[in-house]
Formats: C-alpha cells, structure tokens, sequence
C-alpha cells in the first residue's frame, strides 16, 4: 500500500524502519534467538506487521498506551515494535510489582489494553478489577485465558492490513516508569530519537559491529534491557535473549558458549559469580565485550573480571532511565586507577556540576551533576509539576551529587534523591516507608541501605512500635507483600524508641546511617 505519507515515513530513523531494511538486505539473517528458536530479519518485520494490524482492527492508534508484562522473551521486542508501529507508546511493568503497584500505572498511564502470557492472567485479572481498565488483553502461551485473546490468534488472522501512518523520530516509543521519591513512580516517556542516540553511544562506547552477538540478560522492563540492545536493530546484528529465572552462571556460560556470544551486560553480582565459576577456563568463550553497571563495583569484582576475562573489552556504564539510561562510560583500562569513578561523560550529551543555584563548582567540589543532549527524556508523563522541577535552569537534574578529578573522571558522591541500588534494583526509600507506615504497630518509619556483598546495598527498616512487645521482620512480610515487590522488602529492622529529627522535625538520616548503616558484629 502505497500513500502520500511513504515518501516522509520510508526516511525515519527508528527500530520499525531499521527492521525493514534488515528484513530486505539480509532477510534470511537471524535477528532474535529465544530457548533456542531463531527468528529472522524477515520474520520479525512480518509478524511486527501481523500484529500491529491485529491491535489497529481493536482500536489501538496513535498516542494509545498499551502495558507489556512479560518475562523476557521474543514476543516482548516483537510487542514494542508492533506498538510503536501505529504510533502508540509501549509501557514496560516490572512483573514482580503488586496489584496496587500496577494499578497506579494503569491509572496514570491511561492504557486501556496489555500484552502479557498465561503465567500473569491472575495478576492481569487483579490489575483490571482495581482499575476498569485493560478492555484489550493480548496473552502469549499455551492455553486459553478468560477474556483474553490469544497472541499467536492474532498473528494468524487474515485480514487487511491497517493504514501505515508516519512516526516522526520525537514521537514517545516508551514510557518507563522509575520509583518516586514521594511514592508514586514517575513516567519517563524515551522517544524514538532517544532510543536511536542510545543506540549510537553503545556502539562508541562497546565498539559494536554487525558481527557482534549480544547477550541480553537483563530484564526488558528496565531501560537497560532495551537500552543494551538499541544497537543490533541499528547494526543488523543477532540477539540472544535469556530467560528471566534466579541467576545461575552455570547456564548462562552454558549459553555464551553454546550461542557464541561476543558482547554481554550484566550486573556485579552476577559477574562475581560468574567469575567465581571454575569452569570458565575449560570453555570455549567468543566475549569480545564484557560490561557492567546498575550498581556499584569493588575493586575485588573488577579485579575478577580482568583475571577471568583479560582478552575483553571491559566496560562500566552510569546513567538513568531518564538518560535512555547511559551517560558516563568507564573503560577497562581505568577501572583499578579509577575505582570508584563512573568513568567520563560521552561525547554526545552535555554535563555540567552545578550548586543549587545552577552555579558551576570547580572541579573536585561536590554538586549535582546535570545533563542536556539526544538522550535525554521528553517530560514525566502526565506530570508537568515533576518535569518542571526536573528541568529547572533549561538542564535536567539527574540528583545525582558527584565531583570530577582533574582527569574528568565522575566519582558519584552522594544521592539527593533517597534512593538506595540493590542488585540493579532501584528501591526508593520513601515507598517502603510508605508502606511500613501503613501497617497498625509502626508509629515512625525511615529507611536506609546498608552495604552488601552480593547485592550492592541492601534496604534496612529502622523503625519505633506501638505499644509493648517486640516486632520482627517475619511479621511484617504479610504486610509487606501486600504493598510492595518483594526486591523492595527491608532485610532488616531495627526497633529504636524514636528517630532523630533536626529542628525542622526532619529525620536526619546520617545519623541512622552512622548508627545502622553497617550489620552487627556476630558474637562467638
């Protein structure tokens, strides 16, 4: 079909066009592989198609939000990309979130329809009962599900197809929630000029190519699932997608050796683990390029990864969801000289450490470090309050507090925003505060993060009862699973008579992370 709008549409610049040029250059190249089953360049441009055409005939359109919650697999890309086609915004869910928790981004969102697979029917059905929403449910797998129609059903309809439309590169491709300060997440809508700039700098950054074969372990909810992956849709370059389970390194070096991986990310928990794996030695590995981030990294971890894997690139990444996520890289190289530096700014966006009056401090002085450039969010959706703030002075305010050195290397100092990261995992400290406020025997409530061997950091609930008696952790997880994803659970309470406040009443967390912020000496 031909129309007056192909001339403009066939120029963009984003992953549905990228498919199609793959899909006519190297059709028979493969593009994804899941459990094992290749899907080519020209599959994946067929069914995206097949699919957009099923949820256009439904109402789907331009602008509509339609909520993914999946573990990782094929269908999940396929899901963006068909959603992005008819100019909708996909809404990754993190699916160890509550009922609540994905209500409040139905709510918010304003999505009407979701693509999710059997295993999250039930919680589906919860979701659609607190909201009224989701008339459109899509489900992947075997099996019928109640009111919900069947993802491969879809594909295999023949009908017309829907009108192509033209989507412009400012157009929203995601929004992505992160957990808010105050509670509620906050909707960073990514665009597809975003996505594409993401793409460019993990090219720069990891030195891709179209032979490259990446390996995507981390969760497609987070930006660094796609994030990490922007780049083979650019290059026409294989996907190897792993499924979601508990970590174990001995499949996951069963499958870098068996698909022939040459690029990975992972976070530092995993990468001590796998480097603690005997075997590696023994295997036959392709890794070109090792990489990291989400959390912090000791010297002992990046120290393991050179030993393990000498012949990799080895790369560190910081950034934020709203950053589509990267914005400082650390090279291998750097990493023991620099411990504890999030490497250099790329080229490609703008930075600048400012005091609270937007007033640049000299260099090895701590301020918040801010961020302009191709990457950067569009706006919090549906929260114009947010990205006001956000944006305040024409720079966005990624709260984060660091200092540079005279060789331009970002040492992350502190967080304005109360957030602590665990295993990857953002876990904003007033949510679960929140939510142990809301349980009949906490009188006061502050959270706090404690270091962790494997994890990073790790939530600790310091915390003054009603009443007598003592309170313990096991008692609150009813509770707590009720209100919160399990990764967001304290790993320890401490029962105290009152928290300090300053004279505005204020908690002054310092000191509690002075009293609490280490675990107890083990007596014996």
């Amino acid at each position: 079909m031909s129309t007056a709008a192909e001339p403009m549409r066939s120029r963009r610049n984003h992953w549905m066009n990228q498919i199609a040029i793959h899909a006519t250059a190297i059709p028979d190249a493969p593009a994804l592989r899941y459990l094992g089953k290749t899907t080519s360049w020209r599959e994946l441009h067929e069914r995206v198609g097949k699919l957009a055409d099923a949820l256009a005939r439904r109402g789907v359109g331009q602008g509509d939000r339609v909520l993914i919650l999946m573990l990782n697999n094929t269908e999940y890309i396929e899901s963006v990309f068909a959603i992005n086609t008819l100019g909708a915004i996909a809404v990754p869910v993190n699916f160890r979130l509550t009922p609540p928790e994905i209500a409040y981004l139905v709510t918010d969102s304003g999505a009407r329809a979701i693509v999710t697979e059997a295993m999250f029917a039930p919680l589906v059905g919860a979701v659609a009962e607190q909201t009224g929403g989701l008339d459109l449910r899509v489900v992947v797998g075997v099996g019928s599900c109640e009111g919900m129609l069947g993802y491969d059903d879809l594909l295999a309809e023949d009908s017309a197809p829907h009108e192509p439309i033209d989507v412009p590169e400012d157009t929203a491709a995601l929004i992505m929630y992160t957990s808010g300060t105050t509670g509620n997440p906050k909707g960073a809508v990514l665009t597809h000029l975003n996505m594409n700039a993401q793409a460019l700098t993990c090219i720069r950054a990891m030195r891709y190519s179209a032979d490259d074969i990446a390996f995507c372990a981390s969760p497609l909810f987070h930006i660094a699932g796609l994030g990490s992956i922007a780049s083979c849709f650019v290059l026409g370059s294989l996907t190897v997608i792993h499924p979601l389970k508990a970590f174990d390194a001995t499949e996951v070096l069963d499958a870098w050796e068996r698909e022939r991986a040459t690029s990975v990310f992972l976070v530092p928990a995993q990468w001590q683990v796998v480097c603690a794996d005997p075997s590696v030695p023994q295997r036959d590995l392709r890794l070109r390029v090792i990489s990291w981030g989400a959390a912090p990294a000791s010297d002992t971890v990046l120290r393991a990864m050179a030993e393990t894997f000498p012949d990799a690139l080895n790369v560190a990444v910081f950034g934020q969801t709203e950053m589509s996520p990267i914005t400082c890289v650390l090279d291998g190289e750097d990493a023991i000289r620099k411990l504890g530096s999030v490497g250099k700014p790329i080229p490609t966006i703008a930075t600048r450490i400012v005091d609270d009056e937007m007033n640049d401090v000299a260099p090895g002085e701590i301020g918040e470090i801010v961020y302009r450039g191709p990457t950067l969010m569009r706006e919090y959706w549906n929260n114009p309050q947010a990205t006001a703030d956000a944006f305040a002075g024409g720079w966005f305010h990624s709260g984060d507090l660091v200092r540079v050195d005279e060789e331009g290397f970002v040492y992350v100092v502190d967080r304005k925003k109360d957030m602590i990261i665990s295993g990857g995992e953002n876990i904003y400290c007033a949510e679960v505060e929140n939510a142990l406020f809301a349980h009949p025997r906490i009188r006061e409530a502050a959270v706090i993060g404690r270091a962790d061997d494997k994890w990073g950091e790790v939530p600790i609930a310091v915390v003054a009862v009603e009443g007598d008696g003592a309170l313990e952790l096991p008692e609150l997880e009813p509770h707590l699973n009720a209100h919160l994803a399990r990764y967001k659970h304290p790993k320890d309470l401490v029962i105290v008579e009152s928290l300090p406040r300053n004279a505005g009443g204020k908690v002054v967390k310092h000191e509690l992370r002075k009293l609490h912020g280490t675990a107890p000496a083990v007596s014996g």
